[in-house]
């Protein structure tokens, strides 16, 4: 499975974006899918995981309420949308794929990863 992560940009606090996620080969009966972000100097930190039906979802304390994982499965692309965009939320972020049945928030989890797209907000 390739991965292809598009939609970063620079976008001012308070705003949105939305990453697309494409995946090369049909994901939707076998891989649930996350995201990830590393900001400079920091480690990779889980932000949101959905599972491949759709059905679960799992977000991390800090984006709670803010970012919506979503998938569009006959597209082969997850999504994040990002709303109220904070600079903290500045960062590099990874899509993954994992077979897991689980929605797993560990990185160590994923088989599949996108190259990364770059989201910088400003102050």
């Amino acid at each position: 499975v390739q991965l292809q992560a598009s939609g970063g940009g620079l976008v001012q606090a308070g705003g949105s974006l939305r990453l697309s996620c494409l995946a090369s080969t049909r994901t939707s009966t076998s891989y649930n899918m996350g995201w990830f972000r590393q900001a400079p100097g920091k480690e990779r930190e889980f932000v949101a995981a959905i599972r491949w039906s759709g059905s679960g979802t799992n977000y991390a304390d800090s984006v709670k309420g803010r970012f919506t994982i979503s998938r569009d499965n006959a597209k082969n692309t997850a999504y994040l949308q990002m709303n109220d965009l904070k600079p903290e939320d500045t960062a590099i972020y990874y899509c993954a794929a994992t077979s897991g049945a689980r929605l797993i928030v560990d990185s160590r989890g994923y088989e599949y990863w996108g190259q990364g797209t770059l989201v910088t907000v400003s102050s």
